[in-house]
């Protein structure tokens, strides 16, 4: 009915691993934007920008361990990531701006921290979900864990 666990398995490390990346590059892009004295849009635009590119990186990191040239590196990350860090930094920026005052709380507040967080779970709910649908159709992460020898088809 749901599929086979070792797909859904497979689907939720794929959606960790890209919530790694949009964690670290939100973390940061905040950081940055707060000290710089940025406007929302612009802390929200960095934010994603960088979480993009921490995605970007860590797969293309792995999949270059595995021994791909650097063009073909990069060709493997953008298709493996790019609809899963779109989703899920649609999903959690969505919520940050849903939240009454998490915008506007600082990063001493732990409000703003909380939010955050609340925020990356409700994205990676909504985005292992995808990351299986990709998984089952031989895209995405699934091109990612072949590399790695493992079956991510099953």
């Amino acid at each position: 009915m749901f599929g086979s666990m070792n797909s859904w398995r497979t689907a939720v490390s794929a959606t960790l691993h890209c919530l790694t990346g949009c964690a670290i590059g939100e973390v940061l892009g905040m950081v940055l934007a707060t000290w710089w004295g940025w406007g929302d849009a612009a802390s929200i635009g960095l934010a994603v920008v960088l979480a993009f590119f921490f995605g970007y990186l860590l797969t293309f990191v792995g999949v270059r361990r595995a021994g791909l040239d650097i063009g073909t590196a990069v060709r493997t990350a953008l298709a493996a990531d790019s609809l899963s860090i779109l989703v899920m930094e649609i999903v959690d920026n969505a919520f940050l701006l849903a939240v009454p005052g998490a915008m506007d709380a600082g990063l001493g507040d732990l409000f703003f921290w909380g939010a955050l967080a609340a925020a990356l779970v409700v994205a990676f709910v909504l985005t292992v979900p995808v990351n299986k649908w990709m998984i089952g159709r031989g895209r995405g992460h699934a091109v990612v864990h072949e590399l790695h020898g493992h079956d991510a088809h099953v």
